[in-house]
């Protein structure tokens, strides 16, 4: 019998920790990566060859989760989520390591393929939660994982920063401790969630990851809506892959500068999601959520990519934030489409989403920084991928009307 309450304990600090320790390394890495494009003669690499790298790493990562995840998470249903979930933390701690002593760019990558494969961490807990949790608490339990996430994105980039100041590969060192640290407290306090009779047998046409997609687009009511929530994750990676790059060619920011900023911005979307978004919401409605998050989150990429002052960014840092009531309001659109019955298989459909967007999503925006910050560039513009974002918002907001119009023509029939 799992003793919940230590359990439940266990895994909010093991998300926090998880989160906090992704959000150290953010300030630092183009740090990281100019150093090593620089060479051994200690000279740096400009800030647009290292984000073309950069966008690469990222989205190496995001491969080898996209096809690992469901494997990953098969092995769990088939050994128990205790040994998947401590496998996870000890790959994220070598995959640190990797980064940290890193002394070439090919290193850089493969800590992220090694970190793709074995970060199952969240899907995992989730599992976790959901086998020890009862009816009655179940959301307030999930709910914890969103402030471990939301709590852990605050503190992880604003110490990565201080940390940063005393060289770039400290903060992955520190990385490194948080994530073997959390290891060794699992494996001594964790106890196995899933039963014996609760497990199944492993197979690979299950760990599959496009039969998800396969399986809702059966659903021909939602195929424009989840295109419309696809170009929305395409776009939020102008901010997400490129804010630190573009901060440091705009305004010269530092690591410590970098993660502060990152800390403001985790700071106003956890009280946009956490709080703000129950009331708006509500209020709006959701379809007339999605069109205002839209337009707010297109109003916010295009203030950043013509922010003059980096006190700017701050400023409009709210306007972005505010655009999050977009996402929810789409996903609770769809949710209210299909029956009960599908509705596991929606939100797997999410995830598979955002893995696939963190695919597409950064080699797209920090090449296009890249080339507009380049000698080649007809313009120097490095707002030129949060311009993209705007205008890939601006699309996702017409498919969506058009989808909404459509699936209230056909209610109506």
């Amino acid at each position: 019998m799992v003793s919940k309450k230590p359990a439940v304990g266990f895994i909010f600090i093991t998300l926090l920790l998880d989160v906090t320790g992704w959000g150290i390394i953010i300030p630092v890495m183009p740090n990281l990566v100019r150093e090593l494009l620089g060479g051994s003669a200690g000279t740096l690499a400009s800030v647009s060859d290292a984000a073309t790298y950069g966008g690469w790493l990222i989205s190496s990562y995001a491969i080898t989760q996209f096809f690992c995840a469901p494997i990953v998470g098969g092995l769990s249903d088939r050994y128990g989520r205790r040994p998947v979930l401590l496998g996870s933390l000890f790959g994220f701690g070598v995959d640190f390591l990797f980064l940290g002593f890193a002394p070439t760019i090919e290193w850089l990558f493969v800590g992220r393929i090694i970190a793709g494969v074995m970060g199952a961490s969240f899907s995992t807990a989730g599992a976790y939660i959901a086998d020890i949790s009862t009816p009655e608490n179940k959301a307030q339990n999930f709910g914890m994982m969103g402030a471990a996430f939301g709590l852990g994105f605050i503190i992880g980039p604003v110490l990565g920063g201080l940390l940063g100041s005393y060289g770039s590969r400290v903060p992955f060192f520190a990385a490194a401790g948080l994530a073997l640290l959390n290891f060794l407290y699992g494996y001594f306090i964790l106890p196995e969630s899933l039963k014996e009779e609760n497990r199944r047998a492993f197979t690979w046409k299950r760990a599959n990851p496009i039969g998800t997609f396969k399986s809702l687009f059966r659903f021909k009511v939602i195929v424009g809506l989840f295109v419309s929530l696809a170009l929305v994750n395409i776009a939020g990676h102008a901010i997400q892959s490129n804010w630190s790059y573009y901060t440091i060619e705009k305004f010269k920011w530092t690591p410590k500068l970098i993660g502060i900023s990152l800390g403001v911005v985790g700071i106003v979307f956890s009280i946009v999601q956490g709080g703000l978004i129950r009331v708006i919401i509500p209020k709006l409605g959701q379809q007339r959520s999605v069109y205002v998050g839209l337009g707010l989150y297109a109003l916010g990429f295009l203030l950043y990519a013509f922010a003059t002052e980096g006190w700017m960014m701050y400023a409009f840092t709210v306007v972005y934030c505010f655009g999050g009531i977009a996402g929810p309001a789409l996903q609770g659109i769809m949710s209210g489409i299909l029956p009960p019955s599908e509705q596991g298989e929606l939100q797997g459909g999410f995830t598979s989403l955002m893995s696939a967007a963190s695919i597409i999503g950064p080699p797209i925006m920090n090449n296009l920084f890249a080339y507009f910050t380049g000698p080649d560039a007809p313009i120097y513009f490095p707002g030129a991928a949060m311009l993209l974002g705007a205008i890939l918002t601006l699309l996702s907001a017409v498919w969506a009307r058009e989808s909404l119009k459509k699936n209230l023509a056909s209610a109506h029939r």
